[in-house]
């Protein structure tokens, strides 16, 4: 049952979109190339721009480069911006 529980996890996040502009750290690390230091410099980064207007704007994020996005361009979307993201 726990190997079932870890399996349909994994298949989840693999199949989960991340939502570039309200998603957590923890979520940003589901992608590839992308550790804990680096999520954490997305979601500061998203702090003081408010929100991301496009994907490719997240290559204005120290770090995020041009082979970063494209390996996860499958896994990355941009959603309507929440207020907890403007402040």
């Amino acid at each position: 049952m726990k190997l079932l529980t870890i399996l349909f996890l994994g298949v989840t996040f693999l199949l989960s979109s991340v939502d570039i502009n309200n998603a957590t750290a923890k979520e940003f690390t589901t992608l590839k190339g992308i550790g804990d230091k680096k999520a954490n410099t997305i979601v500061e980064y998203r702090k003081t721009i408010q929100c991301f207007k496009s994907i490719d704007e997240l290559r204005k994020v120290k770090g995020i480069g041009k082979a970063t996005i494209s390996k996860n361009k499958n896994n990355l979307s941009l959603g309507k911006c929440k207020k907890d993201n403007a402040k």
